[in-house]
């Protein structure tokens, strides 16, 4: 519970966007050691099933969200994925661009840390289960 996060292989930066392309089953629990028996005790405090198409980064496809709802274009984009250090080139950064223009993207809830893998994050995901389409408290 005090490090709601974990890792996970980097396939590409469009993930950050699009999503993992894959469903998560997060659980999130409270371990306690017991020394003299040598074994472990897990309280499960959260289990929450997230669908593929919610497992974009939420600071990414909300800022994409409002450029767009502004209207903007792929320059705006290319801009905002510079400014937040998506790993990819310019020609790469164009490439997406294009495809956010044609294919909206919906809002993310993780928090996805660049790195050599992805680092995921899931306080967002914790506190809005049950409350938004796509997250589900199962616990």
């Amino acid at each position: 519970m005090r490090q709601p996060q974990s890792s996970c292989p980097f396939k590409d930066a469009r993930q950050k966007i699009f999503g993992l392309s894959y469903s998560l089953l997060v659980f999130v629990y409270d371990k306690a050691d017991g020394p003299r028996t040598r074994t472990a005790t897990l309280n499960i405090l959260h289990t929450i099933y997230v669908e593929a198409r919610r497992t974009a980064d939420y600071q990414m496809t909300r800022g994409i969200l409002e450029i767009l709802d502004r209207a903007g274009n792929e320059e705006d984009l290319v801009a905002f994925f510079q400014d937040k250090m998506l790993p990819v080139d310019e020609i790469e950064a164009h490439r997406l661009a294009a495809e956010v223009l044609g294919n909206r993207p919906l809002q993310g809830f993780l928090t996805i840390s660049n790195a050599l893998q992805w680092r995921l994050q899931y306080a967002r995901v914790i506190s809005c289960a049950g409350q938004q389409d796509g997250i589900l408290r199962i616990r």
